[in-house]
């Protein structure tokens, strides 16, 4: 198991300028973000570029328009599932 946090943000659009704000200040550099919903319109925001491991699911990827960023990891559903599994501490940020 992981020491690390697992951050899920599953915020609507209008809510997700806000809840990165306050995950730049709780996340540490290894921990894990998953960008869920809306909030993969946010992709490309330069506050995530930072961490370690950003992930969104492959089947919210037809939300982004343009090109995938290098630092967004794509995880299907049975991965996600692995990986949510692998945490002690879950943050979900709406």
């Amino acid at each position: 198991m992981s020491e690390h946090t697992l951050f899920l943000v599953q915020s609507e659009f209008a809510k997700t300028n806000p809840c990165l704000d306050q995950l730049c200040q709780m996340a540490t550099l290894q921990d894990t973000i998953i960008l869920m919903g809306d909030s993969v319109l946010f992709a490309q925001d330069t506050r995530l570029e930072k961490y370690s491991f950003v992930y969104m699911l492959e089947t919210e990827i037809d939300l982004i328009a343009g090109v995938l960023p290098k630092h967004i990891n794509v995880l299907s559903y049975a991965t996600f599932a692995d990986l949510v599994l692998d945490f002690k501490r879950c943050i979900c940020l709406k």
